[in-house]
């Protein structure tokens, strides 16, 4: 995800290419989109992988006849499928944000802080999903649950967008 890292796997031709007046801010820009695009597959990867717990989970309350939890178990379902549509859809590289070649530092820095807690909040909704089979909260915790941390990641993201397309609070 780190735009830096990029610079490793570039070849020798585009190391010359930097010293082009105007084409460094060019391949930062496009390493940049590159970086926000692989962050958002692994943030939607993460959680798409997410699903199969879930529906595991689902089997076990209908098979043990806890109907009651079985709505709010197809609500997180259907909030998940929208949170992952969401972070997929998104303009790759959000084109007005990186089409500058100076970008701020604090905005890259702010981004980037949200990146990580977007990983991290995606990685702990992952692990509790994962965890369902094993945990011994009632249905309606476990919903409630997993319902606020889809919640924290659906926000988070919505923030993240609202930096990249310079519309934010802060």
């Amino acid at each position: 995800m780190d735009p830096q890292r990029h610079s490793v796997h570039r070849n020798i031709i585009e190391s010359i290419l930097r010293h082009v007046p105007g084409f460094r801010g060019y391949l930062d820009k496009e390493y940049r989109r590159e970086s926000d695009f692989l962050a958002r597959t692994w943030l939607a990867n993460r959680l798409q992988g997410a699903k199969q717990p879930i529906d595991g989970y689902f089997r076990t309350l209908l098979d043990s006849g806890q109907l009651d939890a079985m709505s709010q178990l197809d609500r997180i379902r259907t909030r998940l499928e929208s949170v992952i549509l969401k972070i997929r859809s998104d303009v790759r590289g959000y084109s007005g944000f990186f089409d500058f070649v100076r970008i701020d530092e604090s905005v890259l820095d702010r981004i980037y802080d949200q990146d990580m807690s977007l990983v991290q909040d995606a990685d702990k909704f992952a692990k509790s999903c994962e965890a369902l089979g094993i945990r011994s909260d009632t249905p309606q915790q476990v919903t409630t649950s997993l319902l606020q941390q889809l919640d924290v990641i659906a926000t988070r993201f919505r923030q993240r967008s609202e930096i990249l397309k310079g519309i934010d609070d802060a």
